[in-house]
């Protein structure tokens, strides 16, 4: 259902180029909500794959819709048959509505439903680069009152998606951690990894200004440029073992390739960067080393609120990795720095 009312939202036509049009303001169906946004960041998956150029098919195929897959923000209406939240309710969206009744979305993975009636907020529905979102409320987290907007914002995605793979491999106090990429995910792994235990951290990126902003943050306890000379440094700063649990949040060949060769013996490895491919020699550097690969996917809404949680008892603010903060008017210039890859989140933010 719509209303006569409408409002402006960004479209991505591809061509690293930002449109805004007027889209009537939604009203909520049976068990959705209608929310108002507060903070709606953009995810390197946006650049990558909608706003360069629409290469997305299937999961990444977008259709036209408001964008902004990481939304965050009050609830400012609710539908018939609405069960646990009421207006005024802070809340994350967890980014994909699935079908409801496969395997994936019954274990809270909506993510890899396969159904025909998925749809991702910001690629296949409209998403929360507009002042309001119409959500179903089975995908909503509740936002506690010590995280901000922001904070709740970059859990939707990028947090999130951190979260699942050190979750996965089960990162403790006992492992150093290797992370390839310091962008929003690879800091976000940082935070992550020291709560859970990690006492030393090394990330690479060739990034300069990424870099600087990982040595700002103190996120990090070893930076390196990953450059020819990383692996040899890495291996000098483990005893020439390597790390017992590495991630690549870059999507870079090279970085996939690094992060496993810097992995020690038994060690775990995940990749979470999207897009791209890796070549490497599997026996050398997996089958000899005994190491455990993992292909990790965004989280599950279980994960997220469970995240949500950690976050507010840890006292861990994600808010801290974004450097740049603007209006929704100036949606095309937040864009813009996001594509430059250069710092950290990216966020646009409503009165």
């Amino acid at each position: 259902m719509t209303s006569s009312a409408t409002m402006p939202g960004v479209v991505l036509p591809g061509n690293s180029t930002v449109e805004f049009r007027d889209h009537p303001v939604p009203e909520p169906g049976y068990a959705q909500v209608l929310v108002a946004m507060k903070a709606s960041s953009i995810c390197g998956s946006d650049i990558r794959a909608i706003y360069r150029e629409h290469l997305g098919k299937g999961p990444e195929g977008y259709q036209g819709v408001i964008a902004g897959h990481e939304p965050c923000g009050q609830i400012a209406q609710v539908g018939p048959g609405c069960k646990q939240f009421k207006v005024g309710d802070r809340v994350v969206v967890y980014h994909i509505s699935g079908c409801g009744v496969c395997d994936e979305c019954k274990h809270g993975y909506m993510i890899s439903c396969r159904g025909e009636f998925r749809a991702a907020y910001g690629w296949q529905r409209d998403g929360g680069h507009a002042p309001c979102l119409l959500a179903e409320e089975n995908t909503l987290v509740r936002l506690p009152d010590s995280l901000s907007y922001i904070d709740g914002a970059l859990c939707a995605c990028g947090f999130g998606t951190a979260y699942e793979a050190l979750r996965r491999m089960q990162v403790s106090g006992s492992d150093r951690l290797l992370i390839t990429g310091l962008g929003p995910v690879g800091l976000a792994a940082a935070m992550l990894g020291r709560a859970l235990g990690v006492k030393e951290i090394v990330g690479t990126d060739l990034a300069e200004g990424r870099l600087a902003l990982a040595s700002n943050l103190g996120l990090v306890d070893h930076i390196l440029k990953a450059d020819a000379s990383a692996l040899d440094q890495i291996l000098s700063l483990t005893g020439g073992q390597g790390c017992e649990a590495s991630i690549d949040c870059s999507g870079a060949a090279s970085a996939r390739l690094l992060a496993l060769q810097g992995t020690r013996d038994w060690g775990r490895c995940a990749y979470v960067g999207e897009g791209g491919t890796v070549s490497f020699e599997v026996s050398k550097y997996l089958i000899h080393k005994q190491i455990t690969l993992f292909g990790s996917w965004v989280t599950s809404l279980k994960h997220l609120e469970e995240l949500v949680e950690r976050l507010d008892r840890w006292g861990i603010h994600p808010d801290k990795t974004a450097t740049h903060r603007l209006p929704l008017n100036q949606a095309s210039e937040a864009y813009e720095l996001a594509a430059k890859g250069q710092g950290g989140k990216v966020c646009l933010v409503f009165e």
